[in-house]
């Protein structure tokens, strides 16, 4: 059965730190690239950053790019989201997503979110 489950999230405060996890089963993750994203209340849903562990491409949002680092570690099958000077405007719930590229248009296979608040 396939399966994405994310963790890490919390509350935390502008310019603090989270790293977020993204972990797969039912799949390997040379099969597929993992993308994040993230919804805000009354917001469409937005790409965050992706990676492919088949080729190592790596994307980010220009919103995250610099104190955003995602990695993945093959051997247990989880891809993770470092971030780095969170700002209040990164607030949302943050889901990791596979498909066989990070360009692809649909995502295969979602994780229920994780909640990330940034607030003083």
């Amino acid at each position: 059965q396939v399966q994405l489950v994310e963790s890490g999230g919390g509350l935390v405060q502008p310019g603090g730190s989270l790293r977020l996890s993204c972990a797969a089963s039912g799949f390997t993750l040379d099969d597929y690239a993992i993308g994040w994203f993230r919804q805000a209340p009354g917001k469409e849903r937005e790409g965050v950053s992706c990676i492919r562990s088949s080729d190592g491409n790596t994307y980010y949002a220009d919103s995250v790019k610099d104190r955003f680092t995602i990695s993945g570690d093959n051997a247990k099958n989880t891809v993770y989201l470092q971030m780095a000077s969170l700002k209040p405007e990164d607030t949302a719930v943050y889901y990791c997503a596979a498909a066989p590229y990070c360009s692809a248009e649909d995502y295969t296979y979602w994780g229920r979110g994780t909640q990330v608040t940034v607030s003083s």
